[in-house]
Formats: structure tokens, sequence, C-alpha cells
């Protein structure tokens, strides 16, 4: 789990409601539930009408890597790599079956099948490259999803204060209701802002980051396989990969 995302999102809403507290307001004013289903509901219907159904669902399925980062474990696959190099070095390639069979990762799988094949080291660059290349295009594709949501929050939020105000501006005849009246229609906007700025911009960013990991995990296998086909030294391949861990 990670704790940074969960102690981000606590720090951040509770900044708002201390703040609204030593302000002397009282936290109650800020709970409005047709205001909540105005901007999350417009927000989300929205993006849908934006977003093909496979990317969108997509981003709901990337959601839980705020909390859930995807475990990518660089000194373990590095191991394997030189493993295979001293494996391909004293039985050949298809001393490499085994493994491929045994393999869980279906990329380091695809990579370790063009190897055993016999395919050239750029046959196999070129193929992995496009593996690589379509995945992160459709997953940053998906974490966009959540950025187009911090554009429309806002607006929606406007839209939600606007809706409030026209239900003030129909109870003129009773000044006393005008003021928390006014307050109320307000607390849209804050919703809007608030979840643009708090939620759906950090969680597009930090997708962003993860996808972009990924992408350099992934190319770190490829240029280890394609080492190893090229029949370099496993002590030379190891030296290769450590860079990327920096």
């Amino acid at each position: 789990m990670d704790i940074l995302s969960i102690v981000g999102l606590i720090v951040g809403i509770a900044a708002i409601l201390v703040g609204q507290f030593l302000e002397g307001g009282h936290i109650s004013t800020l709970v409005n539930g047709p205001a909540v289903l105005i901007v999350i509901g417009g927000t989300f219907g929205a993006v849908m009408l934006q977003s093909p159904a496979a990317i969108f669902m997509r981003a709901m399925r990337m959601l839980f890597w705020v909390f859930y980062t995807p475990k990518l474990n660089y000194e373990e696959t590095i191991d394997k790599i030189i493993r295979w190099s001293n494996i391909a070095r004293k039985e050949g390639l298809l001393g490499l079956e085994n493994v491929e069979e045994q393999e869980t990762d279906p990329f380091a799988q695809k990579a370790l099948q063009l190897l055993i094949d016999g395919g050239e080291p750029e046959i196999i660059r070129n193929i992995l490259e496009v593996d690589i290349d379509t995945k992160e295009r459709f997953d940053s594709q998906a974490a966009k999803v959540f950025e187009s949501m911090g554009g429309y929050s806002p607006t929606i939020g406007i839209i939600g204060a606007v809706l409030g105000l026209i239900q003030v501006m129909g109870n003129l005849s009773d000044p006393s209701k005008l003021g928390g009246g006014i307050a109320v229609a307000f607390v849209a906007t804050i919703y809007g802002v608030g979840a643009a700025n708090l939620l759906f911009l950090p969680i597009a960013k930090k997708l962003g980051h993860i996808v972009e990991t990924e992408t350099l995990y992934r190319e770190m296998i490829v240029e280890g396989m394609t080492s190893i086909a090229e029949g370099e030294n496993p002590r030379n391949i190891e030296t290769k990969l450590l860079s990327y861990m920096n």
C-alpha cells in the first residue's frame, strides 16, 4: 500500500476543514448532498461522453494503483536475466525452454519465446518495443481521463453554484434565507475546485508516473534479452541493467 498517497489525501482534506474551523465557520456548512451529486455526477458524465469505453474502464481499474502501486522488483528481474544469460551461454538458447514455461510475467515470457525462436536481436527489440509503446499509449490515455476530470469539475462546480443562486433568487421575499442560501450555493464551487486539485489532477499525475516507471522496467527487460541474443558477457549485461535502477 502506498502510505504517502493516503497521508497526502488526509492532509489535503484536513487542511481545508481545519482552516474552515479556524476561520470561525462550521464544518457542517461544507456538507451538501446535492452539490456532491452535481459535481461528481456531472464530471463523470462529461468524461464518459468524452472517452471510449475501453479507456474509461481501464482508468477505473488503474485507480487502485494510487494506493496499491504495482510492484516492480528490478533486482529480482536483473538476477533472472543474468541467470538466463548464463543458461544460454552454457546450453544454448533452447536451454531456456523450461525457463519460458515457468515465467509468470507475460512480457518477459514473450521476450523469452522470441529469444528461443532464434530471432535476430534487432527483430526482438522491434517486436517488444511495439508492445511497450502500445501499452504505454493505452495506459497514458487512461491516466488522462482523470486529468480531464480535473478540467471539468471546477466548471461543473460553477454550474452547481448558479443553480443554487437560482434557488436563492426565488426566496428574495424572505431576506433571512438569503445569507445561508448563498453560502450553500458556493459549496458546489468548493467541491468542484477541491475535487480537481486534491483528487483528479494529483491522481492523473500519479498514474502517469507509474506508467512511465512500468515502461522503463519493460525497456530494461528488452535491453537484457537483446543483450543475451547478441551473446554479451553476463557481467557486462548486469552492469548495463543496474543503470536502470538509478
